[in-house]
């Protein structure tokens, strides 16, 4: 039985390699070729292999967003969903640590820059578990780090720097402006690659958590922007 596997975030000779062992390795597969130009795995088996065995034979920085059957593509919807949890998880800790912050002494002010400080901190932690990893994955849709490299590595302490401006209330207004350019530039690559209808991961929790390029990573980025607006004015 013959499997086609989408599969984003090789980058090299040595990446089609990794995957192709990983592959391998699973009970009931008998071959496995990946084309590195096309981002595809096809496997070869005498019963269907599972969505879920494949993707967790793969490490992080590998991410499977569709394969070539109709009813196999119902599962990937229900595993982006599933995959986008840790996300939604952390954006409400976060929600509801900015809210008792300010609880006593209400202060909606106070309270987004909570917010938007937390986030940066806590969004920086998991890219510099990885900072290699990350930075491969988010020049695949930033223009900014597609051209500059080194933008990659250094932007996880660009958010660590944009959140302890934002919790120390020091030099808010630049915090403010660097946040709708820095984020403004990756919202034009992320709005991009959801038109052209890419599949590949985001890199806003780095490679340590599997996740989608979907709505959400615009959403949050538009969400950031629009309070930078909103305090500012």
């Amino acid at each position: 039985m013959k499997s086609i596997f989408k599969i984003s975030g090789m980058t090299c000779n040595g990446c089609k390699s990794s995957v192709e062992d990983k592959l391998s390795s699973l009970d009931g597969v008998d071959d496995v070729q990946v084309d590195l130009t096309k981002g595809e795995a096809v496997i070869q088996s005498m019963k269907p292999v599972s969505f879920s065995l494949i993707a967790n034979s793969l490490p992080p920085k590998y991410y499977i967003t569709s394969i070539g059957n109709s009813q196999d593509n119902v599962i990937i919807k229900s595993n982006k969903i599933k995959q986008l949890k840790p996300l939604f998880i952390i954006l409400a800790y976060i929600s509801v640590t900015s809210l008792l912050l300010n609880f006593k002494n209400w202060n909606s002010t106070n309270a987004m820059l909570d917010f938007m400080g937390l986030f940066y901190i806590i969004f920086s932690f998991f890219k510099i578990l990885d900072i290699k990893g990350f930075s491969i994955s988010f020049r695949m849709y930033d223009p900014l780090a597609k051209k500059v490299p080194l933008y990659g590595i250094i932007y996880p302490f660009i958010e660590i720097l944009l959140g302890i401006m934002f919790l120390t209330r020091i030099e808010v207004k630049i915090a403010l402006i660097l946040t709708i350019i820095v984020l403004g530039i990756t919202s034009v690559g992320v709005t991009q690659t959801l038109l052209n209808k890419k599949s590949i991961s985001c890199a806003c929790l780095g490679t340590t958590l599997k996740l989608p390029m979907t709505e959400a990573t615009f959403i949050e980025n538009a969400l950031m922007i629009i309070m930078a607006f909103i305090l500012l004015i």
